[in-house]
């Protein structure tokens, strides 16, 4: 595990449904140093471009990780982003096919968010997704305590590193 803020992020995709069965994703970013979530996105689409501009967004709050852990999805692959990370010195760490667990804070935090989001309500909307899962995000890194911080919430943690 990371022993510093930006050590090391972790990415990944959630898949989902509006009220009227049209299909949406979310792109989940992950500083893994105290599993604060950095980013969201939400939309139907969320091409290799998209991903860029979001890390674009965080490094602008917060820097940029040394190492993103991802798995090797073809967003994760294409040129447009791995081209970007070389280009910003970040390392992508790809996970193996099919194992998941090598991911493991992500896919902890994925079926959070499913549990206490995704799968709790019906969304009608797309900017209903986004303002909810902001909402939860704040609440996740401000008052959410977490065992594997010993008790301490996301921005406890980052405020004693």
């Amino acid at each position: 595990m990371p022993e510093r803020p930006n050590q090391g992020w972790s990415a990944d995709f959630v898949s989902g449904a509006l009220y009227n069965d049209v299909r949406f994703r979310t792109f989940n970013v992950l500083n893994n140093f105290n599993r604060e979530t950095l980013a969201i996105e939400v939309d139907t689409s969320l091409p290799s471009a998209r991903l860029v501009r979001v890390f674009e967004q965080v490094k602008a709050e917060r820097g940029l990780p040394d190492v993103s852990r991802t798995d090797n999805g073809f967003e994760f692959l294409s040129e447009i982003f791995t081209q970007w990370c070389a280009d910003n010195e970040v390392l992508i760490d790809y996970i193996e096919p099919s194992k998941p667990n090598q991911n493991a804070c992500i896919e902890r935090f994925n079926r959070t968010d499913r549990d206490e989001v995704l799968n709790t309500w019906l969304f009608a909307s797309l900017d209903e997704i986004r303002e909810i899962s902001w909402a939860w995000r704040l609440e996740y890194k401000e008052e959410r305590d977490h065992d594997s911080l010993c008790g301490l919430t996301p921005a406890e943690v980052l405020k004693q590193a």
